[in-house]
C-alpha cells in the first residue's frame, strides 16, 4: 500500500498507550511462584517448549528521534497452554518499572520480577489459548541505538534485554511488528511492510512521525528476529523474477555503483543454488539486506533481512583478491542460513554449530563456481584450518558440540572451532558418506523438519541409514571431544627406498582418544607427488605400499590439505621443508607444509627466524595470491610474536627491500595490495615510514595501486602508533579528510588510544569500564589494538590484568564474539615473559565457579603468547 498522510494522533493511537497503572506483586504466600535463574537456564527452556505452542507475538514499538528517550512498546503474546498448573516464566532482564502494565487473557494481572523474568501466577492461566498483554519500555542493551539509527540484533538469546518474549531457539512464533519512528528515516523487518503511512505536521517544531505495518513471518525464534530503523539509502534489483533491496549508509556515491551489481548477483546465485541443492524453495518471501556500519560480525541471517558489515560488501577500488572471495562467502554463508538455521533451527544452542557449519559447507560449493582461477582446495586449507590449528592445540580447546545449561553463555560457544573445525569434519562425513548420500540426507532432513526445530543426533540418525560407518561413534570423536591428535611419521630407509613408512596418533591430553581419519600422506619428489591413502584407525598404522619406493625429498602427512592433526614430520622431511619449500611444484601441497612449519616453529622444533628467512626466501617466487598472502601472514606475525628484537633489527633493510620489491613486481592491484597492507604493518626504518608519510600525504603514489579513504585512514594510524613527527597533525588531518559521518565518528574513537601521551591512552582505556564506551565493538577492538601494538607493548602491559578482570562483564553486556576478540586483540601485542606471568597469576586465582568457557577463552588467546614467551626467554 503507498504512503498516506495521517494526522499524528491517529498514529499513536494506531500504536496504543496501554494501562497506565501497574498491578500488586504477588507474593510467594499467595501463590506458587517460580524464581527462575537469571539469564534462560535449560530446566525453564525445556518445561516452556513441553507446554507452549502457536506462538504468536504482536508486537508494536515507538522510536523515538531523540536518542535518550526511552523506546515505548506494547506487546501481544498469544499461545496455546497444555499445563496451566505452574507459573509461567516471560523473560524480560531489565527492571520491573520498565514493566508498565500486564494484563492475562484481558484481565489485569500480578506478576513477580525475579532475575530478568516476568513470572506470571498460574490462577491467571488456563488450559488451551492464552493471551498476555505487556506494555513496557524496552531494554536497549540489544537494540544498538544510534544518533540516526537502530538495529535490533537478538542472537543468541538477547531478545528478552529489549522486549518480553520467550526466548528460546525452540520456541518459533509468528511475529507481526508496527513501528512508529521519525518520517524521515527508513524501516525494514522480517516481514514485508503492508500499510505505511505518514502524519501531517501539526506544527513546525514537530517532526513528521510514520507508521509502518509489517506483514505477519513464519515460524521464527527470537534471534531471528529484528528489524531496522534510520536513515538509509535504498538500492533495488530484480534477479530472475525476485526483487532485492539494498538498504545503506554509504556517502560515497561511485563506491556504491562500482559494488551493487555484484552483490545483488551473488545473492541470487546463492539463492538459486541453494534451491537447486536441497530441492526446497526459498521460505520467507521477501529479500532484503541491510549493511550496517561498524556491524559487529560479518553478516547476520535474520530471515528475509539480512544484517552485514558494510566494509565487507562495499569493496575499494584497492581490495584484494582474498576480500572479493571473502564477500562472496559471507553473502553465500548468510543466504544458506535461510535453510540451515532459519528453515530448520537448532533445539537449543548447544547445537547452534549446526547451522554455521552447513552455512559455511553450502557457502564453499556455492563460491567456488564463481572463481574458476582460485585454487579453491588450497583456499579451503587456508581459510580453515590455520585458524581451527589455534584453538585446538591449546589447553582452551572446546568440543565442536557442547554442554549447555544457560543461554547466557550461548555467545561462548562460538569461534574456530564452530567455523573453522566444524567444515573440516563435514567434509571429511560428506567424504566418508559419498557426496550424493550426504546431499539426499540433507535434504530429508530439511523437508522432515521444516519450520521446526531438530539436533545433531536427529540429522545422524538420517545419515545413518546412508552408510555401514558407525557414525555414532564417529561423532563422540570428532564432535563430541575437544582438541586435535598428534601424529608422529616413522620413516626409516637404506639404499635409497623406503624401508619402513608409519604413523602414530596420541591424544594430546592423555585422554586415550583415537580420531578415525582417512590421511592422503605426499611422498614428495623433484619432478612429482606421489600421493598415499592411508586409513588412521589405530594407535600406529604401516603403510606396507611404501615400502620400496624410492627416498623421497620429504613425506608429508596432511597432503592435499586433507588430514587434520597436529603433525611431527620425521627429521629428514623437517630438514628439508625449513630450507627448500620453495621447491615444491603443487600450490596445495606447498600450501600444507606451510600450515605443517608454522605448527613446527610454534613447537619449538624449527626457530622462528628460519621460518621468516624462509619467508624472505620464498615469497618472490611464489605465484599464487591466496599463498603470497599466507606467507606475508605468517612472516608478520613472526615478526613482531617470534622474533628477539636484535632477530628483527638485523632483518629490517631486507625485509622492508623485499616488500616494496614485491609491491613493485606485482601484476595486479589485488596483490599490490597484500605487499603493501605488510610494508604497513612490518614498516620500522626512517626511511620507508617516510615514504609512506610522503603516500599518506599524497604527494608520492603506489604504482598500479588506487588507494581509498581506508588505506589512507589505515596509514594515519600506522604513522601514528610510530610517533612519526607530527603524528597528531596527520591524525587531525585524517578526520578532517573523512566524510562518511560514521567513519569520522570511529576514528574519533579511536584516535586517543594512539596518542604519544600515555595518560591520555590510559584515559582512553579507563573509559572502557563504561558499557556505554563499549557499545561499538569493532571501534573498541581496532582502538585495543593500536593500544597493544607491540611497539607500545611494553607500556600497555599495565592494562592486561585489568581487561582480564573485565572480560566476565564483557561476556554479560557484549555480543557473540566481543568476549573472544576482546581477549585475542589485548594479547595480539604481547610477547614478554613479564605478561605471560600476569596472565598465569590471574588464571591461578580465579575462583572454583569461574565460567569454564571464558577460562578457555584465556587460555587460547594467550596460547602464542605464552609460547613466544618461552622462545624468547
Amino acid at each position: 500500500m503507498a504512503m498516506r498522510a495521517l494526522p499524528l494522533a491517529v498514529v499513536i493511537l494506531a500504536l496504543g498507550t496501554g494501562d497506565a497503572c501497574v498491578a500488586p506483586t504477588m507474593t510467594a504466600s499467595a501463590t506458587q511462584t517460580m524464581t527462575p535463574a537469571a539469564g534462560i537456564p535449560l530446566d525453564i527452556a525445556e518445561r516452556r517448549a513441553a507446554i507452549i505452542s502457536d506462538l504468536h507475538y504482536d508486537l508494536r514499538l515507538a522510536i523515538p528521534v531523540t536518542l535518550a528517550d526511552p523506546i515505548e512498546g506494547r506487546t501481544t503474546i498469544r499461545f496455546s497452554l497444555a499445563d496451566p498448573s505452574a507459573p509461567l516464566v516471560v523473560d524480560f532482564a531489565t527492571s520491573r518499572q520498565h514493566v508498565t502494565s500486564l494484563q492475562v487473557n484481558g484481565q489485569t494481572s500480578a506478576f513477580d520480577f525475579v532475575n530478568g523474568h516476568i513470572v506470571i501466577p498460574a490462577a491467571a492461566l488456563i488450559k488451551g489459548q492464552n493471551q498476555l498483554t505487556i506494555a513496557f519500555t524496552a531494554g536497549d542493551a540489544a537494540l544498538n541505538r544510534n544518533p540516526d539509527f537502530l538495529y535490533a540484533l537478538f542472537v543468541p538469546a538477547r531478545a528478552h534485554l529489549s522486549i518480553p518474549c520467550f526466548d528460546q531457539p525452540n520456541l518459533k512464533a509468528r511475529w507481526v511488528l508496527a513501528l512508529d519512528y521519525p518520517a524521515q528515516w527508513r524501516a525494514v523487518s522480517n516481514g514485508a511492510a503492508i500499510d505505511e503511512v505518514q502524519s501531517e505536521a501539526s506544527a513546525p517544531d514537530i517532526p513528521r512521525r510514520a507508521y509502518v505495518r509489517f506483514a505477519e513471518t513464519a515460524p521464527l525464534s527470537t534471534y531471528l528476529f529484528s528489524f531496522v530503523v534510520g536513515d538509509f539509502q535504498l538500492e533495488t534489483a530484480e534477479r530472475s523474477g525476485r526483487t532485492f533491496r539494498m538498504f545503506h549508509r554509504e556517502t560515497d556515491a561511485a563506491k556504491v555503483a562500482r559494488n551493487k551489481e555484484a552483490i545483488f548477483d551473488l545473492h541470487a546465485k546463492a539463492i538459486a543454488y541453494m534451491e537447486q541443492y536441497t530441492g526446497i524453495p526459498y521460505a520467507f518471501g521477501k529479500f532484503d539486506f541491510v549493511l550496517i556500519p561498524a556491524f559487529q560480525f560479518g553478516g547476520m541471517e535474520h530471515a528475509g533481512k539480512i544484517l552485514y558489515n558494510a566494509p565487507g560488501l562495499l569493496l575499494d577500488e584497492s581490495a584484494t583478491q582474498n576480500q572479493y572471495l571473502g564477500r562472496a562467502s559471507v553473502i553465500s554463508h548468510e543466504t544458506a542460513h535461510m535453510w540451515f538455521g532459519d528453515l530448520v533451527t537448532m533445539q537449543w544452542f548447544n547445537d547452534v554449530w549446526m547451522k554455521e557449519v552447513f552455512a559455511n559447507f553450502m557457502a564453499a560449493k556455492i563460491v567456488n563456481p564463481s572463481f574458476p582461477d582460485v585454487n579453491h582446495p588450497l583456499r579451503f586449507l587456508l581459510s580453515n584450518y590455520p585458524s581451527a590449528y589455534d584453538v585446538d592445540r591449546t589447553p582452551g580447546a572446546n568440543a565442536i558440540r557442547q554442554p549447555l545449561d544457560n543461554l547466557n553463555e550461548a555467545g561462548s560457544l562460538y569461534g574456530a572451532i564452530i567455523y573453522q573445525k566444524a567444515p573440516i569434519v563435514m567434509r571429511h562425513l560428506e567424504d566418508l558418506i559419498g557426496e550424493t548420500s550426504f546431499r539426499d540426507g540433507l535434504r530429508d532432513y530439511l523437508k522432515k523438519h521444516a519450520f521446526g526445530n531438530a539436533t545433531w543426533s536427529d540429522l545422524i540418525a538420517i545419515l545413518d541409514e546412508r552408510t555401514p560407518v558407525d557414525l555414532q561413534a564417529w561423532s563422540r570423536v570428532w564432535v563430541e571431544s575437544s582438541g586435535r591428535p598428534a601424529i608422529g611419521t616413522e620413516l626409516a630407509v637404506s639404499n635409497g627406498t623406503i624401508t619402513r613408512l608409519a604413523f602414530r596418533q596420541a591424544d594430546m591430553w592423555n585422554r586415550t582418544l583415537l580420531w578415525p581419519q582417512q590421511l592422503r600422506v605426499a611422498l614428495g619428489y623433484s619432478d612429482r607427488v606421489e600421493t598415499l591413502r592411508v586409513r588412521l584407525d589405530a594407535e600406529r598404522v604401516v603403510v606396507p605400499e611404501a615400502v620400496g619406493k624410492p627416498t623421497p625429498r620429504y613425506v608429508l602427512p596432511n597432503g592435499e590439505g586433507w588430514g587434520y592433526g597436529g603433525f611431527a614430520l620425521d627429521p629428514a622431511s623437517l630438514a628439508y621443508l625449513s630450507t627448500s619449500l620453495p621447491e615444491i611444484a603443487d600450490p596445495l601441497t606447498r600450501g600444507a607444509a606451510w600450515v605443517t612449519l608454522w605448527d613446527a616453529m610454534l613447537e619449538r622444533a624449527v626457530p622462528p627466524a628460519t621460518l621468516v628467512d624462509l619467508a624472505i626466501k620464498a615469497l618472490p617466487r611464489e605465484a599464487d595470491e591466496q599463498l603470497t598472502q599466507r606467507v606475508l601472514g605468517y612472516m608478520g606475525n613472526a615478526w613482531w610474536k617470534f622474533l628477539k628484537p636484535a632477530e628483527r633489527a638485523s632483518r629490517v633493510a631486507r625485509v622492508e627491500s623485499l616488500l616494496q620489491d614485491g609491491l613493485t613486481a606485482a601484476k595486479t592491484s589485488s596483490q599490490k595490495s597484500a605487499w603493501f597492507g605488510t610494508l604497513r604493518n612490518v614498516a620500522m626504518s626512517a626511511e620507508t615510514l617516510a615514504r609512506l608519510q610522503r603516500v599518506w600525504e599524497q604527494k608520492e603514489t603506489v604504482a598500479g595501486l588506487p588507494l581509498a579513504e581506508a588505506d589512507y585512514t589505515s596509514l594515519a594510524l600506522n604513522l601514528a602508533v610510530r610517533a612519526v613527527p607530527q603524528w597528531k597533525t596527520i591524525l587531525d588531518t585524517q578526520l578532517g579528510r573523512i566524510v562518511n559521518p560514521d567513519r569520522k565518528a570511529r576514528f574519533q574513537f579511536v584516535m586517543p588510544a594512539l596518542s604519544a601521551d600515555a595518560a591520555e591512552r590510559e584515559r582512553w582505556f579507563l573509559s572502557l569500564k563504561d558499557v556505554a564506551n563499549r557499545r561499538r565493538e569493532p571501534w573498541v577492538l581496532e582502538g585495543l589494538d593500536y593500544l597493544h601494538h607491540p611497539l607500545r607493548a611494553e607500556p600497555s602491559a599495565k592494562y592486561v590484568r585489568p581487561s582480564l578482570e573485565l572480560l566476565q562483564e564483557i561476556q554479560q553486556t557484549g555480543d557473540i564474539f566481543f568476549p573472544t576478540r576482546w581477549m585475542n586483540t589485548t594479547l595480539s601485542g604481547h610477547s614478554s615473559p613479564a605478561v605471560a606471568k600476569t596472565i598465569e597469576q590471574f588464571l591461578e586465582g580465579l575462583p572454583a565457579n569461574y565460567p569454564r568457557r571464558l577460562r578457555n577463552i584465556i587460555l587460547q588467546a594467550a596460547d602464542d603468547l605464552f609460547r613466544a614467551a618461552a622462545i624468547v626467554q
